[in-house]
Parts: structure tokens; sequence; C-alpha cells
């Protein structure tokens, strides 16, 4: 009874190895194939990120070199290392003009205001008016019909430029060209009628940045971001104001062509 009772835990022993053999083996393949699946989609990632960080700004160009470090299999704190090291060199690299996009920056926004056409044009051509309801011009004087100075803030600080119309026809558009000594914003405003009391108010800018300041708004697009801003409070003043009381908004209604006034009125 001794001798099969040890037969049978010899036996039963030997099964216990090679079953748990065979686990180890169905583990492992287990195992090789996850790890196969995760690095065939950190590829595809990479991949991604590769095609994005070509057109895109530091973000993602520290999002790509993270990636990368993880495909290598560097450690998770290794990749954030890359990522914000990254970060912060095309971030400086912006800044100071060793980017490929340091140059114009276009901004397009556009509003509807629930007003009629011609008071939406009135409105807007009244220039001096603008301090009283966007927050971050602080003045304009209008020197004559196409000349005008600004100020305006621009984070703590303020910048002065001069702005000639050089076409302007009442109702339909108003196109600038500015000149300063650090940034300037070339543009066009034009006014288009819904419905008889819907108008759309299409404002297409070409910004130039210009020193630190301007450099680093424009890694964010934070111009984008203020002009949408800015137009908000032009379509509530224009609703909440000039609406109710429309016979106290003069506008200019003269025609410049070529930077030259051809019709006072």
């Amino acid at each position: 009874m001794k001798l099969r009772t040890g037969l049978a835990a010899g036996v039963a022993g030997a099964g216990g190895v090679l079953g748990a053999v065979a686990v180890g083996r169905v583990g492992r393949r287990l195992a090789s194939r996850i790890v196969g699946r995760y690095e065939a989609r950190l590829g595809r990632s990479v991949r991604r990120l590769a095609a994005r960080a070509e057109y895109g700004g530091p973000l993602a160009k520290a999002s790509l070199a993270g990636a990368r470090a993880l495909a290598q299999g560097k450690s998770p704190a290794r990749a954030l290392v890359s990522f914000g090291w990254t970060a912060l060199k095309e971030t400086l690299k912006r800044i100071f003009g060793g980017g490929r996009r340091g140059g114009r920056v276009d901004i397009v926004e556009q509003t509807d205001v629930g007003a009629p056409c011609r008071l939406v044009y009135d409105q807007w051509t009244r220039f001096e008016d603008f301090p009283s309801f966007m927050k971050k011009v602080v003045s304009v004087d209008q020197a004559s019909e196409e000349k005008l100075n600004w100020k305006a803030k621009v984070f703590w600080s303020s910048r002065t430029w001069q702005s000639t119309i050089v076409e302007q026809v009442p109702d339909r558009h108003i196109v600038w060209r500015s000149a300063a000594g650090k940034g300037r914003v070339d543009g066009t405003v034009s006014f288009h009628e819904l419905t008889p009391d819907l108008t759309r108010v299409l404002l297409v800018l070409e910004y130039h940045p210009q020193g630190l300041f301007e450099r680093t708004a424009n890694l964010w697009r934070a111009q984008g971001r203020r002009v949408r801003l800015e137009l908000k409070h032009f379509r509530r003043h224009v609703m909440t104001r000039a609406l109710v009381a429309p016979g106290e908004v003069e506008g200019w209604r003269g025609e410049i062509h070529d930077g030259e006034v051809v019709r006072t009125a």
C-alpha cells in the first residue's frame, strides 16, 4: 500500500509540474501577444504624432518625443522628461525666432448681430466708441477720415499703432493697413445682410507679431481668442445700446478708395 501510495504521489507531483510548465508557457504566449499589441499601437501612435508634429506646435512635438521614448522601452518618467524638455526647447525656438512659423498669423472670425446692416455698419465706424465696450482697446483717436491712432493692451504692457483705411464702402466693407514699432494688424471687416434684422460681421486679420510678448501669445493663438471675445462685446453693445436708440448712432457714410476719400457723406 505504501509503494502504491508513493507511486501515486509521484505521478501526481509530476503532473503538477507538467501542468505548471504548460500554464507558464500559455502565460508567456499571452503576455507576448499583449506586449505585441501594445507595441503595435504605440508604433501607430508614434507615426500619427510624427505626421501631426510636422505642422504642429510645441505640444505636438513634445508628445511625439514622449511617445518615441516609450516606444524605445524607456520608463514613463524618462518619457515625461523627454516631453517636458522638447516642449521647452520648441517654445524657446518660437519665441526667439527659430521656429518655422514666426511670421504672419491669419485670424478669421465672424458674429451675427440681431440688427439691421446699416445700424451695425454705422456703429462700427464709430471707432472712438470702441474703448467703451472692448476690453483690450485703451483708446482710439481718429485723426482724419482715413487715419486712426490706436492703443491697446498686450498682457500687462501697451502697444500703439496707426492704421490707414485704404478702402471703405458703406454697409459693405472696410479695409485697412497698419504701421507700428512692435506688432501690427492689417485687415478687412465686411457686413452681410442675412435678413432685414440680422447682419453677419466677418473679420479677417493679418497679425504680424513682433517682440517677446507678441511671439509668446502667438504660440497659443491668444489673438484669435481675443478677437472672438471682442466681437462678442461689439454684438452685445449693438443689441443692448445701439438697437434701443438707433437715432443716436451716426456713422460715417463716406467712401475711401486707394487710401483717398472720394465721398464724405
